[in-house]
């Protein structure tokens, strides 16, 4: 299998790549709380395994994940969903470093920003070359951020064009419960592509006591490597074709 990744190839190799195909991907996401059994960088990390095997499949390259810079008082696991504070706990964290003012940002100049710089990226990637770029929102909140970044992108910095997905919300027909959190969606879809990331040990044998932080079918039940495979599968295939769609319209 070629090697996709941007930062690890040589010029002539970029430049063979980009002249095959000249798509961009690229995940965003962030550090959040997954459950005990998932590593806290799930969604960026499934993401950019999603970019990665979408350059593979259907050409282009993968340009390194985005894990910072994201809203930290808004949409967070640790912020928004743990009136206990038992995730705090878990993570030996204090409440007040996700009260509001710890950021010495507010919530709006938080989003703004995220969305600057996203735009800021796809600019570069426009000047490396690239005639469509691909964001993959690994975090489902930041597809609002991603899609006004690729918005006000595809206004200024025409003809490249840019657009955001999850991945999930394209598969929904075929795979209904597709999409959730740290529940028997996510957790297949890293038993699939990173397996040595989740250790289900970490939970509770007994079924019957609530899971910290998930939100979905218990993965305990339902999560499973061939589950994943299956979503990994329909989610690449979606991807890609939106991509391949919008590279239709420069011929």
């Amino acid at each position: 299998m070629r090697n996709v990744r941007y930062e690890e190839l040589l010029p002539h190799q970029i430049v063979e790549a980009r002249e095959e195909c000249p798509i961009a991907y690229m995940a965003i996401g962030g550090v959040e709380w997954h459950g005990e059994h998932n590593c806290v960088g799930l969604d960026t990390v499934k993401a950019n395994e999603l970019a990665i095997r979408c350059a593979e499949a259907g050409g282009g390259l993968r340009f390194p994940p985005l894990f910072y810079g994201e809203n930290r008082e808004a949409y967070l696991m640790e912020t928004n969903h743990d009136p206990e504070g038992k995730i705090k706990e878990k993570m030996g964290l204090p409440a007040e470093n996700f009260e509001p003012g710890y950021m010495g940002r507010s919530v709006q100049e938080q989003d703004r920003a995220y969305i600057e710089l996203l735009l800021h990226i796809m600019r570069e990637f426009k000047s490396l070359g690239f005639k469509v770029i691909t964001i993959i929102a690994g975090h489902y909140p930041l597809l609002n951020h991603a899609n006004a970044a690729c918005e006000w992108f595809n206004v200024i910095c025409r003809p490249t064009k840019a657009l955001a997905l999850t991945g999930y919300e394209l598969v929904r027909d075929e795979i209904p419960d597709a999409g959730d959190h740290a529940a028997k969606w996510e957790t297949s879809l890293m038993m699939a592509m990173r397996p040595e990331l989740v250790d289900m040990s970490r939970l509770p044998e007994d079924l019957e006591e609530p899971l910290i932080g998930v939100g979905g079918t218990d993965p305990r039940k339902e999560a499973s490597p061939a589950y994943g495979e299956k979503g990994v599968e329909a989610v690449v295939k979606a991807i890609t074709g939106r991509a391949q769609e919008l590279l239709a319209t420069f011929d």
